[in-house]
């Protein structure tokens, strides 16, 4: 026991640290996440300033401060908390014999280096559409997603506001991804996470971005806003559950994309309900569930 603690304690301090270093410049720019995140949230942000699709949405709209806020907790004060977590998981694995190398199905290490990139951004973003889709269809996990769903007005910063609990699903599932990839170096990892954030922050502005005949793969605005919408097409408990790639949903039909304006209401049937405040928020999905439905 004592040796999981000192490796709890040891994983924790080294997350601290290495957060330390990137605020101070201290870490290679590529793997610069603190500082690359606010980059990419000013410059999506002033894109939205430029060419705003709702342009009677202010440029400081409702809520950005608290969504600003999600992002200093959910990307780094959370991946704080739970490192030392993650360590004490691996070293339990290792205890009954268990390694990286002993999940993989596919040798990325024979492949070039960009097409190791491709595999693992199409097959991490399969894996996180089917679980977009299970916290919309399980009651359960419907109301922590419930969080990201009580946005009222699209802006880059609504990629940001999630529930902690979400961290505890998807977090895992990159892991199992980097484990199945077999050669997948941990730089190539995080290249490929910093370009899923970009498109999500893109997903969420208040741009009008279609990417033509590209909009059957890849994700966009236009697409993103109609799965936040507040009234749903009969019958779904949702649509357009991709990430980055609209494909999955082309491909299983929950696709829906009608032409509007970009004004159409957000949120979902009893979102009123929820806590306005960040920790009321933090600490929501934990009581009796409501009985309202994933409308969105």
């Amino acid at each position: 026991m004592e040796r999981y603690a000192t490796v709890f304690i040891n994983s924790f301090r080294e997350q601290v640290a290495w957060t330390w270093k990137a605020i101070c410049w201290d870490v290679p720019w590529y793997l610069n996440y603190f500082w690359g995140l606010i980059i990419i949230s000013v410059l999506v942000w002033g894109l939205e300033l430029i060419r705003p699709w709702r342009k009677q949405q202010a440029a400081i709209r409702g809520d950005f401060w608290l969504d600003a806020g999600y992002m200093f907790f959910n990307f780094f004060l959370f991946s704080i908390a739970i490192a030392g977590g993650y360590a004490v998981i691996g070293l339990s694995g290792s205890d009954i014999g268990l390694s990286m190398s002993s999940f993989t199905l596919i040798p990325l290490a024979v492949l070039p280096t960009w097409a190791q990139l491709v595999v693992f951004f199409i097959l991490l973003d399969f894996v996180q559409w089917i679980t977009h889709l299970l916290l919309h269809k399980l009651p359960v996990l419907w109301e922590f997603h419930k969080i990201h769903h009580s946005v009222k007005e699209m802006g880059f910063a609504a990629h940001l506001r999630y529930h902690w609990m979400e961290n505890l699903l998807y977090k895992p599932l990159k892991t199992l991804g980097v484990m199945l990839l077999g050669g997948l170096e941990p730089e190539q990892a995080y290249i490929v996470h910093f370009i899923a954030i970009t498109i999500g922050h893109l997903n969420h502005a208040n741009l009008k971005v279609t990417w033509g005949p590209l909009k059957y793969i890849f994700n966009n605005p236009v697409m993103h806003l109609y799965h936040h919408a507040y009234q749903l097409p009969k019958g779904r408990f949702g649509v357009n559950f991709g990430i980055s790639l609209s494909v999955w949903d082309y491909l299983f039909g929950t696709d829906y994309v009608p032409e509007s304006s970009g004004t159409i209401p957000l949120g979902f049937e009893g979102d009123e309900q929820l806590p306005k405040g960040f920790l009321g928020q933090l600490l929501h999905g934990f009581g009796r569930r409501s009985r309202s439905s994933s409308s969105d």
